[in-house]
């Protein structure tokens, strides 16, 4: 164990902050427990580096705790002092020595499955593949502690471990390489690695006991630290048990780093910062996950007075802010009126302001016009189609998957839920109870799309709490703290769900059993019902389960329902999400501001979530309503919101906005001439630009379905292709009606301006655009107007919403 990192400069420069023992308290219990120390600086009451320079560790009772390369080891029962100095600084932690004359036996459950999982034998590469490796199988990452000591003892004949000679058991010599080992050398004969596998075959190898004390949290120390770019830092894990043991546990835990480009990690808990910005780091150790954070402000030194004298408008701005300052990243500054009401009616409603809406916007003096717009925007029918269809997309409303009036039902269900704006717990307990016809009870097909419980559980994990746990149905989750127990218990609550045929064509009839039970293939039987981490329902309550988990769910307490919806809409109007994907909100994958994403979900809960007051506290915010144009000291900023970030308009808004501005409507077949893209309930309509924009499929519920990835296709579609063209060239179009009625020059280019980009030209642009048109003849004079059409619907400015 060794604590051989320098983050600092000598003692000398840390002068005027406060040195500290990490951990500063705790117990070290019987011969084999060891404490790493960590000598850190305290700044303003955050953790901004190690030291190792200039660095003495002295223990008051050296009978009771010695130092070994930067580790407290016992040596008889009692309590001590450790003694920190740096220079003329010192610092002090308490150590207690127990049960010295009790020496631990080596645990199966809690010490050599740890172990092999941090060698990577029981990983998906090695022996924890599904079909293990040259016949030895064990669990993935140490899930099935009896299967596994099985396979160990009594597979092989035995060969595995020999306790009469621990030497010669394959279990030691195939990972030392002594024998021949496709996974090459893992451990080393003079390792204490080596020395534990080795006393617990000598003891007899015994398997997990029921009196094994179980582990119930990890957690980092320092669980955040502010460190510069270049540097190093030892963190250390500690892991409580059942049995009130608290056991330094950094040399056994699986590492990895959430944000490669600002840190990574070793497989020794030492960090290394790789650039600027916010990273996490997970532990995880027996189905046990910490993160740790550590932040990277960026290079500058914006005055304070930039943060204390920016706009606000509520706590989203305070909270904002706060972050940007902690990273020393100055806010862009407000976007301008036309910015703004461009931006709004894309975000809120899905299609551009008109002409006459736009110029009202702008003509407007009343210093409250933007929230007044907002209102009016909440209030409007665009606002429920455009909702209703981003639901849609969420629900996976398709008649590929549904009969078309399944489909209809399914999808006027949504809109009715929009229309009224339910509550968001309400829309959830409706949707997760739903029961009866699929087309009178639109709600019921939400089921029907997912026709067995481990399915539904999937589908309800991943729309309302905006993580997937269909990793946890073989084995446990590798990447969360889900097992494989949770993920059964959690599907045995849609077990009893049935359907029937009912009179009519495609008519399906959802109900609830009384009895029915889901099996867990690796147990053999079912799992009591329950929630993730809710309670437990009786086998022999015949109530419909789905109450208890919709109660689960949209608790007011439920730490993740609130906070995956509010992810989706922040991810709507900001363009990235406080959590990316936002159906990826892992333990592991922390929020780029943890705590915004918490207020605004106690805001949702404090609203009775009211999704429509949620929105319009984001939008009101001077984080939504800042420029889109990157300062010299912001512009590497891509997830902290120092600025608004343009993106590519999504698909359907896309195509309706070409209609609009051109007032060409697109057809679609079966559908009214009338009819906007977003207005369409399902995905299963043909469009070849919908497909090549990346429309979603709706087959699965991921977010990665819809693409807004670049295309060789896009760019040939946009230069050439026939939506723009036809558009252009359609009788009766816009372009035609205005010179019809004798547009000037002007007039055609102002219009144009405030229709696609909700601005007006700038002088030098005017004049350049009235020049080209001017040398256009009489005959040439539409085809001229069609061209500058053109350019101004193929530009970033028209395809982005900024």
């Amino acid at each position: 164990m060794v604590l051989a990192v320098i983050l600092l400069s000598p003692a000398a420069a840390i002068a005027d902050d406060a040195v500290v023992i990490l951990p500063r308290q705790f117990v070290l219990s019987g011969p084999r427990a060891r404490q790493k120390l960590l000598a850190e600086v305290m700044h303003d009451g955050r953790y901004v580096g190690q030291i190792q320079e200039g660095v003495e560790f002295v223990s008051s009772e050296g009978n009771v705790v010695k130092i070994v390369d930067g580790a407290a080891v016992p040596v008889g029962n009692g309590t001590a002092t450790i003694e920190l100095k740096v220079g003329d600084q010192v610092a002090r932690a308490q150590v207690t020595v127990t049960h010295m004359e009790r020496p631990a036996p080596v645990s199966f459950r809690n010490d050599v499955q740890p172990l092999l999982t941090k060698l990577g034998c029981n990983s998906g590469a090695c022996h924890g593949a599904l079909a293990g490796k040259n016949g030895f199988a064990l669990s993935l990452r140490g899930y099935n502690d009896d299967g596994d000591h099985h396979a160990l003892t009594r597979h092989a004949l035995g060969r595995r471990v020999s306790p009469t000679d621990p030497a010669r058991s394959l279990m030691l010599l195939k990972p030392t390489a002594a024998v021949a080992h496709k996974g090459g050398q893992r451990l080393k004969i003079d390792s204490p690695e080596y020395r534990l596998l080795a006393d617990w075959i000598a003891s007899g190898a015994a398997g997990p006991l029921d009196k094994d004390p179980r582990i119930e949290r990890i957690e980092f120390v320092p669980r955040h630290v502010v460190l510069k770019s270049g540097d190093l830092q030892q963190l250390v894990v500690l892991a409580h048990f059942s049995n009130g043991l608290v056991q330094d546990i950094t040399d056994h835990v699986k590492y990895s780093s959430a944000n490669s480009a600002v840190v990574n990690v070793g497989d020794n808990g030492v960090l290394s910062i790789a650039g600027h910005g916010e990273g996490a780091v997970t532990g995880w150790y027996l189905s046990k996950i910490a993160i740790a954070t550590v932040t990277v402000p960026f290079e500058n030194e914006p005055a304070p007075e930039i943060f204390s004298s920016a706009e606000r408008a509520n706590f989203i701005d305070d909270l904002v802010l706060a972050k940007l300052e902690s990273l020393n990243l100055p806010p862009s500054p407000p976007g301008t009126d036309a910015q703004f009401v461009r931006r709004v009616h894309l975000d809120t409603i899905g299609m551009l302001p008109t002409v006459d809406q736009t110029r009202q916007f702008l003509a407007n003096k009343s210093p409250n016009k933007r929230n007044q717009l907002i209102e009016s925007l909440l209030g409007r029918p665009e606002f429920v189609d455009y909702w209703s269809y981003r639901f849609s997309d969420l629900l996976l409303v398709n008649s590929r998957k549904l009969p078309a009036s399944a489909m209809w039902s399914y999808y006027s269900w949504i809109r009715h839920q929009v229309a009224a704006n339910t509550p968001w717990d309400e829309f959830a307990r409706r949707l997760v109870t739903a029961r009866g016809s699929q087309l009178d009870n639109g709600a019921a097909n939400f089921f029907l799309l997912h026709d067995d419980p481990a399915k539904m559980s999937e589908a309800v994990s991943t729309t309302m709490l905006g993580m997937s746990i269909a990793c946890a149905k073989c084995h446990n989750h590798p990447l969360e703290k889900w097992t494989n127990d949770q993920y059964y218990g959690m599907a045995n609550l849609f077990a009893r769900i049935r359907q029937k045929h009912a009179p009519g064509k495609a008519n399906q009839v959802v109900y609830s059993e009384t009895t029915g039970e889901l099996v867990q293939p690796l147990t053999g039987r079912p799992q009591p019902p329950r929630p993730l981490d809710g309670k437990t329902m009786a086998f022999d309550d015949p109530s419909d389960r789905r109450h208890h988990l919709a109660e689960w769910l949209t608790a007011p307490t439920n730490p993740y329902f609130a906070r995956a919806i509010v992810n989706r809409l922040w991810a709507n109007f900001m363009g990235v999400g406080l959590v990316e994907a936002v159906d990826d909100m892992r333990l592991t994958n922390p929020a780029s501001n943890e705590t915004l994403l918490a207020a605004l979900a106690d805001y949702l809960v404090a609203q009775d979530f009211d999704l429509q007051a949620l929105m319009r506290v984001i939008i009101q915010s001077k984080t939504y309503q800042r420029s889109s144009m990157p300062l010299p000291k912001n512009a590497s900023d891509d997830r902290f919101y120092s600025r608004y970030f343009p993106r590519r308009l999504m698909a359907e808004v896309m195509l309706d906005a070409f209609s609009q501005v051109t007032g060409s409507p697109t057809q679609f077949a079966g559908y009214p001439p009338t009819w906007r893209a977003m207005q369409l309930p399902d995905a299963n309509v043909e469009s070849y630009f919908l497909s090549s924009f990346g429309r979603p499929d709706r087959l699965i519920s991921c977010t990665c379905e819809r693409s807004d990835e670049p295309s060789m296709a896009q760019v040939l579609h946009i230069a050439n292709g026939r939506t723009i063209n036809q558009k252009l060239a359609a009788k009766g179009n816009r372009i035609e009606k205005l010179l019809a009625d004798g547009a000037g020059d002007e007039e055609l280019i102002e219009d144009l301006f405030l229709t696609a980009l909700c601005r007006l030209p700038g002088e030098k642009q005017k004049q350049q655009i009235m020049a080209v048109l001017a040398e256009a003849g009489p005959d040439q004079k539409r085809q001229a107007v069609e061209d500058l059409y053109w350019s101004i619907l193929s530009s970033k400015e028209f395809l982005f919403n900024h």
